[in-house]
């Protein structure tokens, strides 16, 4: 016997309500949805009770991935974070004024800017990546590894289908 969840009672209603339409793309972004409501949750507690705003926590990850020393452009972190240039130099600032990360003059380009991580900044990053992968491990955990991969798999696929879409054309 399958298990149901709240997304069998919507597509069931919904089915009633408009049988003209296909159903099957909303039981795959509903669930997402819901998916997502939780993993937003379990990572905003897991940056907060690391002492970081999520938007923290994604410029942060950027520079520790980038590896030692821990330096980027604005440009990459813009790229990385899919904001606007203004919205990452309001970012730098309010993160430099906390000393999670400072501002060093490119060496290869004098008129431009790195953005460097402190130590401080590298704490609290690795602080929250810790709680997130214990977290998102948790909300895993009724899955074994085959279907995570599986899942991953697909995921990936439903990304870089997303990332070509443009709405309206």
């Amino acid at each position: 016997m399958s298990q149901h969840d709240e997304v069998d009672r919507i597509l069931s209603d919904w089915a009633a309500a408009r049988p003209d339409l296909d159903l099957a793309p909303l039981a795959v972004f509903s669930r997402m949805t819901r998916v997502t409501k939780h993993v937003d949750r379990a990572r905003s507690q897991a940056f907060e009770r690391s002492g970081l705003a999520a938007w923290e926590f994604d410029v942060l990850a950027v520079l520790r991935r980038g590896g030692s020393p821990f330096r980027q452009s604005p440009k990459v972190l813009v790229q990385q974070t899919m904001v606007s240039s203004g919205t990452m130099t309001n970012r730098i600032d309010r993160m430099q004024e906390r000393d999670l990360v400072r501002r060093l003059t490119d060496p290869n380009d004098g008129r431009g800017v790195l953005v460097e991580m402190t130590e401080q900044g590298q704490t609290l990053v690795d602080a929250a990546m810790t709680r997130l992968s214990d977290y998102e491990e948790q909300l895993l955990g009724g899955m074994p590894r085959s279907e995570r991969e599986r899942l991953a798999t697909l995921l990936r696929k439903l990304a870089l289908s997303v990332d070509r879409f443009e709405p309206g054309a």
